[in-house]
């Protein structure tokens, strides 16, 4: 299946001409991301964890402390909400209430399961560590067995997802086309700085040549 199923739990609401719920759509968005905003309830009472999110196939990967109050809840097949979100730009319009931002969002349904098995629990957390940085992984130490045993890894079923994206320039109202004010779109990005070495680092050691290419590359 390239769509995901329409339902009135993922069905775009407001500006619905803005709603996409193909996987590639939603995939994208999720694969540009360092942070998703995970929504859980716990006793009637909600929370909104934000954490480093990776993607292996139609799974969103999780990690975290293994006794955090979010990995337990995962472990209890309890659902989760979860969003992902790019600001593109801010929308000037001549109004106040044509005002905007051009963005790129997506809201995944699903549940999920730790990943017990040993080796399938180090490969993602090398997804998470390359999707910070590609080539990071064979560059630095491995976790050690309690630092493995510390962290827990979920993988959650992408059951139900939507994106929403605006693009483009501000929509006014016609008769305000005249007013003598400035309109348009001021562009957002993110982009990496030069490198800070550690402090502690040892001067011999030459800056990685694969972290040279991913900071030009963006």
């Amino acid at each position: 299946m390239t769509q995901f199923e329409l339902t009135a739990k993922n069905r775009v609401q407001r500006v619905p001409k803005r709603g996409s719920y193909d996987k590639e759509t939603v995939y994208e968005i999720i694969d540009q991301a360092l942070i998703g905003h995970v929504g859980f309830s716990v006793d009637s009472d909600p929370y909104v964890i934000p954490t480093l999110i990776s993607r292996q196939a139609d799974r969103l990967l999780l990690h975290g402390s293994s006794t955090s109050r979010l990995m337990k809840h995962i472990q209890s097949g309890a659902p989760l909400c979860i969003a992902v979100t790019h600001v593109d730009g801010l929308v000037l319009a001549r109004s106040v209430f044509h005002h905007s931002i051009n963005y790129r969002s997506a809201v995944l349904f699903g549940t999920g399961e730790l990943i017990s098995n040993a080796d399938a629990k180090m490969e993602a957390l090398r997804l998470f560590t390359e999707r910070l940085v590609p080539g990071r992984w064979d560059d630095v130490r491995p976790p050690n067995e309690v630092e493995f045993k510390a962290t827990a890894v979920a993988a959650i079923e992408i059951d139900l997802a939507s994106a929403k994206v605006r693009v483009g320039p501000p929509g006014d109202d016609e008769e305000d086309y005249n007013l003598p004010v400035w309109a348009g779109v001021l562009p957002v990005r993110q982009q990496y700085d030069e490198a800070i070495p550690d402090d502690r680092l040892d001067p011999a050691i030459n800056f990685p040549q694969y972290l040279r290419e991913f900071i030009d590359s963006h």
